[in-house]
């Protein structure tokens, strides 16, 4: 991986609290000759939410994923919350994390699936409350407490007991973003977590994460839902072959575009 200079030092509590929550600086990402990511440079502020827009194949899944490492950068740097992602700084080399290193940085960024993973062995209850009793240490009895908690938080204080087959997928999805706040993460993601649904299972789903965006939750959210962007977004970035396009206030971008490119794909979508 490329090297680059060294963000400047947070510095005391007060400047850290003013510090983005993702900063990133000059991403890049390749699959083999595809150019996927080409120098992405964008902050996310504590407490806002950004919806990601663009065509298939645009990268906004992978910078998704760039964000919590499942894929790894080619060049630049991505902070979450002021840390570096991903990879120890030792002078001016970077170094890559070890797995177990990284899966601990993880957790603190919630991720929500175009597909709810969810585990078909476990009930609902049990998925949302096996990650912090195994990486937390959490005593089961809190997980329980706190499991049902998040479960009547998205709606789903009477399906505790129910197995992902016994659900639908809108129910599915939002078991899957309570697994996800379970570990009470700092930042959330979601790649285009309505695009497996029925269209009148979206609805209950976009509920949850405008209840999700009023806590003050950071969010990054890919999404097709234009209605969402413009309603619940406090930004909106367009990206397109790799590159971003336009990016600035939802209502601006969406009714009144300034890129060709931009006016080309909201036409379609629109």
């Amino acid at each position: 991986m490329s090297d680059a200079t060294t963000r400047p030092s947070a510095g005391p509590a007060g400047a850290q609290a003013s510090a983005p929550m993702v900063e990133a600086s000059a991403v890049s990402k390749s699959f083999g000759s595809n150019e996927v990511l080409k120098s992405i440079t964008l902050n996310v502020r504590r407490g806002e939410v950004m919806c990601v827009i663009g065509p298939s194949g645009s990268g906004k899944s992978t910078f998704l994923r760039c964000i919590n490492h499942l894929e790894r950068i080619d060049a630049g740097r991505l902070y979450v919350d002021g840390q570096l992602v991903g990879y120890r700084q030792k002078g001016d080399k970077l170094y890559e994390l070890k797995p177990g290193e990284a899966a601990l940085q993880r957790r603190d960024i919630g991720m929500v699936f175009q597909h709810f993973n969810l585990f078909p062995h476990m009930t609902a209850l049990e998925n949302v409350t096996e990650a912090p009793m195994r990486v937390k240490g959490i005593r089961k009895q809190d997980a329980v407490a706190r499991g049902r908690e998040l479960l009547a938080r998205v709606g789903l204080g009477n399906h505790a007991s129910h197995y992902p087959s016994q659900l639908s997928g809108g129910q599915q999805q939002r078991v899957a973003i309570a697994r996800a706040l379970a570990m009470e993460p700092k930042l959330m993601l979601f790649d285009e977590p309505t695009s497996a649904l029925d269209p009148e299972l979206v609805g209950e789903v976009l509920d949850v994460m405008r209840g999700l965006a009023e806590t003050g939750m950071t969010m990054v959210v890919v999404t097709h839902e234009m209605g969402f962007a413009r309603e619940v977004g406090d930004s909106l970035v367009f990206m397109d072959g790799g590159v971003i396009v336009e990016a600035g206030d939802p209502r601006q971008v969406l009714t009144n575009p300034q890129h060709e490119r931009t006016k080309a794909f909201l036409s379609k979508v629109l």
